[in-house]
């Protein structure tokens, strides 16, 4: 049996003679393309790129392309639609396999949806010195890592509730969300925070995790499930609404122990000013047995929805009806 090609992730993709992209998260393909044909042009400013549309092609047209040049050129030919391929494409690619072209590289972009040209794909996963790009959509508890790294390639800092909020507000589209890191890393100074995401992406955020846990601590019982079953509505899900109780209501037990200033003890917990600030106005009509209680019941709610109870919903819902009534009495 062939050996396999090595499967990399999107931000791992290097120049090789033979590319395989596959998978149906179409923004993180374009991702790697784009980095593809940078690390290619940073080898050899004069690379020659050429684009193909495997289900519009027609016999012989990859040989021609692939053909070396008078000036013997590097060159990149990008084949989309691999799922769509001609029986033409999928002859000649197999023809092409078997004698690759020095200094060409060859990609060829496949969503997996369908089993189209599962031969050719067998053949790519079986040709040495060939790499398989792997860009399938990512889970849920994957964009939190996506989000950090976006913010490590723009060299901004982020704090980990603006990460949060960033994931709560664009989970349902890895597009939307690249554009969210890059949109708020550019336009604002200093470390991203929470408030900076919530302000900036006020429209996005308001009926998010965050907005619920505002609720919450407020006492305020209907707006807090009012809240809640619009961001459920609107694709929120239950995992990252826990999350974002048990963060806050860590910082409001940290800060509960703090002495000093603001200033002084958002230093010595490695918190913000108004961080600080905010969690001790928050503590104020919060006592420490209902502030244990609620630690509690966050953990409960934790497992709840992480798989121990078959209703996720209903476990952060009773969560928030538990901790705002007993906020509001």
């Amino acid at each position: 049996m062939a050996a396999s090609i090595p499967k990399i992730g999107w931000e791992q993709i290097s120049p090789a003679p033979l590319v395989l992209v596959f998978g149906k998260e179409s923004y993180l393909a374009g991702r790697a393309l784009q980095r593809l044909r940078a690390l290619l042009l940073l080898e050899d400013p004069e690379l020659e790129v050429h684009d193909v549309d495997a289900g519009q092609y027609s016999d012989g047209a990859l040989e021609l392309i692939a053909s070396p040049s008078l000036f013997d050129e590097p060159r990149l030919i990008r084949v989309e639609n691999g799922v769509k391929a001609t029986d033409a494409f999928i002859a000649d690619a197999l023809r092409y396999l078997a004698a690759p072209v020095d200094g060409t590289t060859l990609v060829i972009r496949h969503d997996g949806s369908t089993v189209r040209g599962k031969k050719m794909l067998d053949a790519i996963r079986s040709t040495p010195g060939a790499i398989e790009v792997v860009c399938q959509p990512l889970k849920r508890d994957e964009l939190v890592p996506f989000v950090r790294a976006e913010l490590r390639l723009l060299e901004r800092d982020a704090t980990p509730g603006a990460i949060a909020a960033l994931v709560d507000a664009f989970a349902s589209d890895i597009a939307e969300l690249a554009n969210a890191v890059r949109q708020v890393a550019q336009d604002t100074d200093g470390t991203v925070t929470e408030q900076v995401v919530r302000t900036y992406y006020a429209g996005r955020v308001e009926t998010t995790a965050f907005a619920v846990v505002d609720a919450v601590i407020a006492g305020d019982v209907a707006r807090a499930l009012v809240t809640l079953r619009q961001a459920i509505a609107t694709g929120a899900d239950p995992v990252p609404i826990v999350a974002a109780f048990a963060m806050r209501y860590r910082q409001l037990a940290k800060v509960s122990g703090a002495g000093g200033g603001d200033g002084q003890a958002a230093r010595q917990l490695g918190m913000q000013d108004w961080q600080v600030r905010n969690a001790r106005r928050d503590l104020r009509g919060l006592s420490d047995a209902l502030l244990c209680d609620a630690i509690e019941a966050i953990a409960h709610a934790d497992a709840a929805v992480k798989g121990a109870e078959r209703d996720p919903q209903h476990a952060v819902e009773r969560l928030v009806r538990q901790l705002a009534i007993r906020q509001a009495a």
